[in-house]
């Protein structure tokens, strides 16, 4: 009995990469040199170009000096070919999902080769709806759930679609003036739904929803992932656009609230406002890495561009601290400013918007001292950098301005006429065009931010309260 438990722990031991879904540094680099676009999934799932391939990890590696392929089938076969199974020499295996009488499973051998009769597919792998094992190779499942063909998954009709705030539609011309905007998705929440609805920009309602089991705090995107907490919810789920799936799932022990996504390092920062923390969780293998202990009830959470500083303001006291995070997490108090709406930094200067003050305070982070203070138009609750220029939005009137942060003096001053009680102002990533939405449904703006324009004011169905803006992403589960 003894021999049988150490043997167990053998096996589980050589398993444990199946379990985290970490794919061996040597087969990655395989991949990349022969496919550098390859998609590798946290979860292990691969896609090159339109094919995507299961990997399955072997009991045991076998020693390899350097990674080669050791059989194919078809026989002979290099990885350019995209081979139905891929046998490497330290024993990893790819399994191909090919479709048969319209549905998606693996090769079916007579005679299964050894390595892929003894491997184990990740546990914690999102696979695509109604994929078949053949029975010969079933061991390889473990204990992961495949989802059916007839499971609905996250996918729902709006409520909210038939809806009317508005009796204006969107002209079909939208995308050829605006190219910026060529293949994006609205993702949008509302005060009026729990679900999250998908948009697309030349119409006016939403096409589908993703049902969520409550209203979501907070939304940002990843990649191809949106990351959601939602009230009541002690958790942080993670949905793969591709599948239309909850991909991954984080328990906290409290409420978790403001998500602030680093893309440059592959971060994302979560605050839990009554335990006093900020989470941080590694994007690229969607680990938990630390938990950052601060001060306060945390919110407005802000990151600065360079991705070494966390800026929030404390719920209960309008405290305003800093996170150095380069500095092993040091915490500096900026000082105390009261309804802060939004915070920003550039040129070494804190700006913070004040709802009830109607103004924006200039702090430097130097010294401290506060070097200056702009005013702005009645009741600030936004605000957006993009280089010098610092975007402030104002609900009332729906106004907008622009401070140059050289010179802390306002540029231009935009009026939106949308009359929706403007609330939001998000950019499009790694384009000069950013959307402005509000509260109320009615209308929504698109900004050119190197012209400081409004280049289209469009109808829109619902009250928005999150916006992610991301381009179409193509779904596993529809061939």
């Amino acid at each position: 009995m003894r021999k049988f438990f150490i043997l167990l722990l053998i096996l589980f031991l050589n398993f444990s990469s199946a379990f985290a879904a970490t794919l061996p540094d040597s087969v990655v680099k395989y991949i990349k040199k022969e496919f550098p676009k390859a998609e590798i999934r946290f979860d292990g799932l691969i896609t090159i170009n339109n094919t995507m391939y299961l990997p399955l990890f072997p009991a045991k590696f076998k020693s390899a000096e350097n990674l080669a392929i050791q059989k194919t089938v078809p026989e002979n076969k290099s990885f350019k070919n995209l081979p139905d199974i891929v046998v490497f020499n330290n024993d990893f295996v790819l399994l191909k999902i090919i479709e048969k009488d319209n549905k998606r499973t693996v090769l079916y051998q007579e005679t299964p080769f050894i390595e892929v009769r003894t491997g184990l597919l990740p546990q914690d792998m999102l696979v695509p709806k109604g994929l078949i094992i053949p029975n010969n190779i079933k061991t390889i499942i473990g204990g992961l759930r495949i989802a059916t063909d007839k499971e609905k998954g996250l996918k729902v009709a709006s409520e909210l679609v038939n809806e009317k705030y508005t009796n204006t539609t969107v002209k079909s011309d939208l995308v050829a003036n605006v190219p910026q905007l060529k293949d994006k998705v609205f993702y949008l929440t509302s005060c009026k739904s729990k679900n999250i609805h998908v948009m697309d920009l030349n119409k006016s309602s939403p096409e589908y929803a993703l049902s969520m089991p409550s209203i979501p705090i907070d939304l940002k995107s990843y990649k191809n992932f949106l990351l959601i907490t939602a009230y009541d919810l002690y958790e942080l789920n993670v949905i793969s656009l591709a599948d239309e799936a909850v991909i991954k799932t984080f328990d906290f022990n409290a409420q978790p609230e403001e998500i602030i996504i680093d893309k440059i390092n592959q971060k994302a920062y979560v605050t839990v406002p009554s335990e006093s923390s900020i989470y941080l969780i590694d994007l690229q293998t969607m680990n938990l890495k630390q938990k950052i202990q601060v001060n306060g009830r945390c919110t407005k959470l802000y990151l600065t561009n360079d991705g070494s500083k966390l800026i929030y303001t404390d719920k209960n006291t309008d405290d305003v601290w800093a996170v150095e995070l380069n500095n092993d997490y040091t915490i500096k108090e900026i000082g105390i400013f009261p309804n802060i709406s939004a915070i920003a930094y550039s040129e070494n200067k804190i700006y913070l918007a004040s709802r009830t003050k109607n103004r924006v305070a200039i702090v430097d982070y130097a010294t401290l001292a506060e070097i200056g203070e702009i005013k702005v138009a009645e009741k600030p609750v936004d605000m957006l950098l993009y280089y010098a220029n610092l975007y402030v939005l104002s609900a009332n009137n729906s106004i907008l301005q622009v401070i140059n942060t050289q010179t802390d003096k306002i540029t231009s001053t935009i009026n939106l006429n949308t009359d929706v009680f403007t609330t939001k102002i998000t950019r499009i990533d790694n384009t000069n065009i950013a959307v402005i939405t509000g509260a109320r449904a009615g209308k929504y703006s698109v900004l050119n931010l190197d012209k400081k324009q409004i280049i289209k004011t469009l109808p829109v169905n619902i009250p928005i309260s999150q916006t992610v803006i991301m381009n179409k992403v193509k779904k596993i589960n529809k061939w």
